[in-house]
């Protein structure tokens, strides 16, 4: 297991077998992990934790991940949160789709672990150098 690098993600993924991979491989990269199974529970677990980042799968039940991304966004406390949407809808929609509800980044099903650890730590680079432009960096 990796060294704690200060950095909370909360993982929204409804398919426990892809929320397993998730929290297995970023918390072996150091992130302290918080899961939620449903569009409202991560709503719910955001409000209340505050996560730097936020792994946020689109198609969930309750709330959709767009929603929810929306509902954050509309929230000032959540200006500097990354979220990064996860997908399996097609990466040309996804990339129309993610920006317009104010995701930082989106990362398409199925996804390398590597990839998936180059886009979260870029997120996690970003919040510890005060929330400077993603795609900058």
């Amino acid at each position: 297991m990796g060294k704690d690098n200060g950095i909370s993600v909360l993982i929204a993924e409804d398919d426990l077998e892809i929320a397993g991979v998730l929290r297995k491989a970023l918390t072996g990269a150091g992130y302290r992990i918080a899961l939620a199974t449903d569009g409202e529970e991560a709503l719910r677990s955001a409000l209340a934790q505050r996560p730097d980042l936020i792994v946020l799968d689109v198609m969930m039940p309750q709330m959709n991940g767009w929603e929810v991304c929306k509902a954050l966004r509309a929230r000032p406390e959540f200006d500097a949160t990354g979220i990064l949407m996860l997908t399996a809808i097609g990466p040309n929609l996804n990339e129309m789709t993610a920006p317009l509800y104010g995701a930082d980044d989106h990362l398409d099903k199925p996804f390398l672990i590597d990839e998936l650890l180059e886009r979260v730590g870029r997120l996690a680079r970003a919040k510890r150098d005060g929330g400077s432009e993603v795609a900058g960096i």
